[in-house]
Parts: C-alpha cells; sequence; structure tokens
C-alpha cells in the first residue's frame, strides 16, 4: 500500500537542522556530494534515518526520495529503524569467527535476549554481526559505537553490554571516550567531537600491528638468519645493499634453510607443473576426466 507523506520536523528541529545542513554543504564544490554527512545528521536528529529525514536530505539537496532512499540503503552504517543508545558490532568475519568471535556473538544473543540488528526492550543496546571491524590482529573484536573493544571472550563482552545497560562507565581499547550514537552520528557528520580531551585520545597501533614493520627491519629477530640464494652463488638474488656470504662475520651460520625457516615464498621455490617431472606441465583434462 502507498504510504503518507512523511511527517515533517518540529520547527524547531527543522531550523536547527537547515543551519547545520548549511554548514554541511559549504564544505563542497557540488551539493549532492554532501548526501553522506547528511544522512549522518539527520541520523543524529533521531538514531536512525526515518522517512522524514531522507525527505529533508532529499528538499535540503534537491534530489528525489528515491535516490536518498538508494544511498541510505546501501551502506550499513545508517540504520532505518530506531535503534539503541549502544550498538555493539561483533566481528563475525572469518579470523575473528575462528579466534571467538561467533561464541561472543552467541553468548550476547542468548544473554540480551535479542536477535541481529535486533534492540533491547530499554533501549540501550541494538546487537549487529559486522563483516569485519579491520582489526584483525586484535581478533576477536567488538565494537561500540564505532569504538573499539579489542581481544574480547565471551565473558568479556556480556560485562562489557551489562555495564552499558547500567550505565556504567566503559573505557574502549582504543581511540576516543565512548559517546552515545546519536552523538557518534554527528561527529560522522563532520561535526567537532567538542568533549574535552576526546580529540587528543588516540589508539595508535599496537604490537600485534607492528611486528610486521618490525621483522621487516630485523627488530624482532634476536639473531641474523641468512637465507642461502637459489643458486647457491654469493651474493645471487640478495638486495644491493645486503652484504654477500664473504662478508658474512665468521660466526654467521651460512646454511639452506629448512622449510620451516624460509622467510617468504620468495626465499622457498615450490615444484610446480614446469618443474616437477612426476606433473609436467600439459593440456587441461577434459571435463570429467
Amino acid at each position: 500500500m502507498p504510504q503518507l507523506p512523511a511527517p515533517a520536523y518540529p520547527a524547531d528541529v527543522r531550523a536547527r537542522l537547515d543551519a547545520d545542513a548549511k554548514e554541511v554543504i559549504a564544505r563542497y564544490p557540488g551539493s549532492r556530494s554532501a548526501l553522506l554527512p547528511l544522512l549522518h545528521l539527520v541520523q543524529s536528529e533521531e538514531g536512525y534515518v526515518s522517512r522524514t529525514g531522507m525527505a529533508f536530505c532529499a528538499e535540503t539537496l534537491d534530489l528525489t526520495t528515491a535516490e536518498v532512499t538508494a544511498v541510505a540503503t546501501f551502506y550499513s552504517m545508517y540504520r532505518r529503524k530506531p535503534s539503541g543508545d549502544y550498538q555493539v558490532g561483533v566481528c563475525t568475519n572469518t579470523l575473528c569467527a575462528v579466534m571467538g568471535g561467533d561464541a561472543i556473538f552467541d553468548t550476547l544473543k542468548e544473554h540480551l535476549g535479542v536477535g541481529n540488528n535486533e534492540t533491547t526492550e530499554d533501549g540501550k543496546v541494538t546487537l549487529e554481526h559486522i563483516e569485519c571491524n579491520a582489526a584483525c590482529d586484535f581478533a576477536p573484536v567488538v565494537m561500540v559505537n564505532w569504538e573499539f573493544f579489542d581481544n574480547q571472550t565471551p565473558e568479556s563482552a556480556t560485562q562489557l553490554v551489562d555495564d552499558l545497560i547500567a550505565g556504567r562507565t566503559v573505557e574502549p581499547t582504543r581511540g576516543a571516550p565512548l559517546c552515545s550514537y546519536k552523538e557518534t552520528a554527528r561527529i560522522l557528520a563532520g561535526f567537532p567531537d567538542e568533549r574535552p580531551g576526546a580529540v587528543e585520545a588516540t589508539g595508535g597501533a599496537g604490537p600485534a600491528s607492528l611486528i610486521g614493520l618490525k621483522l621487516a627491519k630485523g627488530e624482532a629477530l634476536p639473531k641474523a638468519r641468512v637465507v642461502a640464494p637459489r643458486d647457491g652463488q654469493p651474493g645471487s638474488g640478495q638486495r644491493e645493499d645486503a652484504p654477500s656470504h664473504d662478508a658474512q662475520p665468521h660466526d654467521a651460520q651460512v646454511h639452506d634453510p629448512s622449510p620451516a625457516e624460509r622467510l617468504s615464498s620468495h626465499d622457498a621455490p615450490q615444484q610446480t607443473s614446469a618443474s616437477d617431472p612426476e606433473f609436467p606441465a600439459g593440456p587441461a583434462a577434459e571435463e570429467g576426466e
């Protein structure tokens, strides 16, 4: 059935949103480029992108409601129904899942009595699974209003949501102090976070993120390892700035590393169909053979 037109914002709310929208639009050479932050702006008003909010965006940017709806339904950060003060997202993508993300999500569903993308009766917590939080080195990860809570367990995640519901102070593992979902949406719309110390808070990369860099610099290895070149000749296959085997100190052990010592696939060429006599290269077999 056709829906009635979306109700308008109250006059005072509309005036405030008009002023904020004007500030947002001024940042862009074309007004329609401001649609994403404007959707965050209306989400900060009601906690989700309502039909009223989409109508406001369409009118303000001279777009059709169909164009606004297409964008609002494409991005998962825009909620399409009322949600909680705290969006608790559990990563259930591959690494987090095998590290315990699935167990955390199942535990929270049972503990809170809600399913995916559902909100507790008190309106405090909305639970959802997230495909990736881009923090694999701290798996399993839970996010609350897009702030990181790293290395979680079912027990710690349960305590986390209990603290949120009880109104106790909760500190993210990294990043700015936690705020409500509406406040988060306004920050994502491009308005400054005016809470004392919030901007200065940082969650720089942790040891798990930096280990690869340290390995590349040789900082994480207690002793230098020398990998034999492929052709067995000193200096072959080495970087120009790397010393040759003849220049190694007397206590350095130069040897052909075992498979477990290989540093990368480039240092450990494997047998292929072209080089393995048992599996010579040739035309692919017909389907079914």
